[in-house]
């Protein structure tokens, strides 16, 4: 014991030789250390152990412990890096990846020319490292800026070790504030949550409290708010109503109503805090007032002002279509396409030529596509300029190989450059007479608005898309909200399914489902259940399915034919687990096949990988959450991995940034809205109950172009069938259009 009663601290001291397990959340790590006992004798040490790279030496703090499986272990409480003075030390320090540039090969070139010199070298005369043969002075210079990036990052990562922030996190925090970073975290905590991508404000919250910040400061109840705020856009909420703002504050704050009442006004005062308006209730009772964060606010009386703009043109940049002769243009048609044109798709083809906003909705199988065009061709005939796009790169593909002609997706054609501004806005529109958005359910309220900024008066905009799937993973439900009946935008719905779509067992099943009726699972070629009532043996089989069931009977390819799709992340038979499982099947490790462990993943060559965040720095338009693509390069010298983009574009990512990427053998339903996939496997199951909604499974099953195989419980099929989703988004656009709110309603 020491004098004051406190237990001490057991010392010791070894060298990193692997990273088990670390969960980038929270930093918790599992490591084996050599301590240099010899005979191989490695300790196995548990705890947060933040940036540190295998080949460190380290000096760790903690208590001995026992663990009823792995035996003997150190839990580490607080470390320091201790640099190696081994040439041994030094060679493994310096190829275990940790400066970037260099690698196990020229670690070991760097040790024997300058021996246990090496690291005094680096540290005080980078500009010797070009006598090692083979490097030249470019990367020389890249290795001395490395050394210096990751001493200042370590000393950021020890500051902020005491408060449980992992490694990922740190090394954002220094790429945004660099030398400023200890001052933000110390001085002004709540900025992170706003600034760094991956830091919620719980994270910047146990921040502030390891910094003395009060648990009732008005700084903190004001982060809170916009917090909540935030969260409910990513559920896809536009506003929040005021009552239940103030209870999900109270309640995430743990603090007095009446200081979040306070609180609330402030930020109500503060041009760049909230935006309070009254709306309509979109239940029917008496008016809300919605509390909007400035940004979504701004979007939706865009948005809304844009589209009457666009109502309203007087000029017409397709007006040959205003006194055709339909009769005649549409005979002209049908010897072009071979198919005459049901009598709604003609009224569709109509709208789009003579109206300047339209919307085209319906199912599968209804001739949405044939519809779509249809309407490009006649537009060619008059020489209209026609624009192509879709919210994702298969998307687009699709359009552009049914229509003939280019087709890119939305952010590429409005060219978003860094930070998410468009290239193409009101001041500079699109060179377009016609702007036609296939998948047009996946506009958010934010591209919908930077879209339809971006088309021409006098223009002519059509959206496309099927209103009974899931809303935008982003906030709003612009194609619902532009169909809403009292609203000016015209639109036609096709209903009627065509004969050969009939014969379609995954059209005939969508549209039952659609309707509330269980689909047909028995003697069909294309649509299939295997029963199994047990959550995990679902998830079990799902993955057999997959990878082997469906290759060996349809020669299917299990990456880039065939797609799980979850209703949940969590859980035995969710896409997280599933993911695991699918690796091990489709991408197994294999002896020099490189991998970078990175959290609880591990990424390698072949890999299937999707984007989980929007972000407008990287490729030539930025990589938006959802894209999907596969790991072509894993270089572990420079500390980068590449991926090939279903647009064929080649990312990097360094990496400390791979928590921006997932794996993607299974996603879940709703980030796979706007693909399509030629078979589709569904894990239905009771463990997913309170997601079990008929939206979801009809969007899982009208993903599918030939096979659907759900596996999983009957009870929880029948369960998804008959539930319609109660949940309406927040969202005041279709009000807004129809002229049911005022202005200045603001207060």
């Amino acid at each position: 014991m020491t004098s004051n009663g406190a237990v001490q601290l057991a010392v010791v001291e070894g060298v990193l030789e692997r990273i088990t397990y670390a969960n980038e959340e929270s930093g918790y790590t599992v490591a084996r250390v050599d301590t240099g006992r010899g005979a191989g004798d490695l300790l196995t040490v548990v705890g947060s152990l933040l940036g540190a790279q295998p080949g460190e030496s380290l000096r760790m703090e903690g208590r001995w412990g026992s663990h009823p499986q792995y035996g003997k272990q150190f839990s580490v409480e607080n470390y320091s890096t201790i640099l190696p003075a081994t040439i041994q030390g030094i060679r493994r320090y310096l190829g275990s990846g940790l400066i970037k540039g260099i690698g196990p090969k020229i670690a070991e070139r760097i040790v024997d020319h300058f021996g246990t010199d090496t690291l005094d070298v680096i540290e005080g005369e980078p500009k010797r490292l070009i006598e090692v043969p083979g490097l030249g002075p470019k990367r020389t210079k890249l290795i001395g800026a490395a050394w210096e990036e990751q001493k200042a990052i370590k000393e950021v990562m020890v500051f902020l070790q005491g408060v449980g922030v992992s490694t990922s996190i740190a090394v954002r925090i220094y790429k945004k504030y660099g030398d400023a970073s200890i001052s933000v975290v110390r001085n002004q905590p709540y900025r992170l949550a706003a600034d760094v991508w991956g830091i919620g404000f719980l994270t910047a919250d146990r921040i502030a409290q390891a910094v003395g910040i009060p648990h009732d400061s008005p700084e903190r109840v004001k982060a809170g708010l916009q917090y909540a705020l935030s969260q409910s856009t990513d559920q896809g909420h536009c506003f929040l109503p005021e009552e239940r703002l103030i209870a999900d504050g109270v309640k995430l704050l743990q603090v007095d109503t009446g200081l979040v009442i306070e609180c609330l006004a402030e930020l109500a005062a503060d041009p760049e805090g909230v935006v309070r308006e009254s709306v309509p209730d979109p239940q029917g009772g008496p008016p809300l007032t919605a509390v909007y964060l400035v940004p979504f606010h701004r979007a939706e009386l865009s948005l809304v002002g844009q589209v009457r703009r666009l109502l309203n043109a007087e000029e017409d940049r397709m007006p040959g279509f205003q006194d055709v002769d339909w009769d005649k243009a549409l005979d002209w048609l049908a010897g072009r396409t071979g198919a005459k044109l049901a009598p709604e798709q003609r009224d569709a083809v109509q709208l789009a030529l003579t109206r300047r906003v339209a919307v085209l909705t319906g199912g599968p199988g209804c001739g949405k596509s044939f519809t779509v065009r249809s309407i490009v061709e006649l537009a060619r005939a008059k020489k209209a300029k026609v624009v192509l796009a879709a919210p994702t790169g298969r998307a687009a593909k699709r359009l552009s190989e049914l229509t003939g002609a280019d087709a890119s997706t939305v952010h590429r054609l409005l060219e978003l450059k860094p930070g998410g501004d468009a290239a193409y806005d009101r001041d500079r529109p699109l060179e377009a007479d016609l702007v036609v958005v296939d998948e047009a359910s996946m506009l958010d309220l934010l591209l919908a608005n930077k879209l339809v900024k971006a088309v021409a008066p006098g223009a002519h905009l059509l959206l496309v898309g099927d209103v009974d799937q899931l809303p935008s993973v982003g906030a709003g439900e612009v194609l619902r909200d532009l169909l809403a009946e009292d609203g000016p935008v015209p639109a036609v719905r096709l209903t009627r399914i065509f004969r050969q779509a009939q014969q379609s067992g995954v059209v005939t099943n969508a549209h039952r489902i659609n309707t509330g009726v269980p689909p047909i699972t028995d003697g069909l070629p294309d649509f299939f259940l295997f029963p199994e009532e047990d959550t995990e043996e679902a998830g079990r089989l799902t993955v057999d399915v997959a990878a082997r069931r469906i290759p060996a009977r349809f020669g299917l390819d299990p990456r880039r034919d065939i797609q799980v799709l979850a209703p949940m992340h969590r859980g035995p038979a969710g896409a997280g687990h599933l993911n695991g499982l699918l690796q091990q099947a489709v991408t197994p490790a294999r002896p020099g096949l490189p991998e970078k462990r990175f959290g609880g993943r591990v990424f390698r060559v072949g890999d299937k990988v999707t984007q989980i965040r929007n972000n407008y720095e990287k490729g030539a338009n930025g990589v938006f959450n959802g894209t999907v693509g596969v790991v072509t390069g894993l270089d572990l010298d420079e500390q980068r991995l590449t991926v090939r983009t279903e647009e064929d574009e080649e990312v990097a990512y360094e990496f400390s940034e791979l928590d921006e990427l997932a794996h993607a053998y299974a996603v879940t339903i709703h980030r796979s809205q706007g693909s399509e996939y030629p078979a589709v496997v569904i894990p239905v199951t009771t463990g997913a109950w309170m997601m079990l909604q008929r939206n979801l499974l009809y969007t899982a099953v009208t993903r599918a172009k030939k096979l659907v195989v759900l596996v999983g419980s009957r009870r929880a099929l029948g369960q998804a069938v008959r539930t319609v989703s109660a949940g309406r988004r927040y969202t005041a656009v279709a009000p807004r259009l129809s002229g049911r709110i005022p202005v200045g309603n603001i207060t």
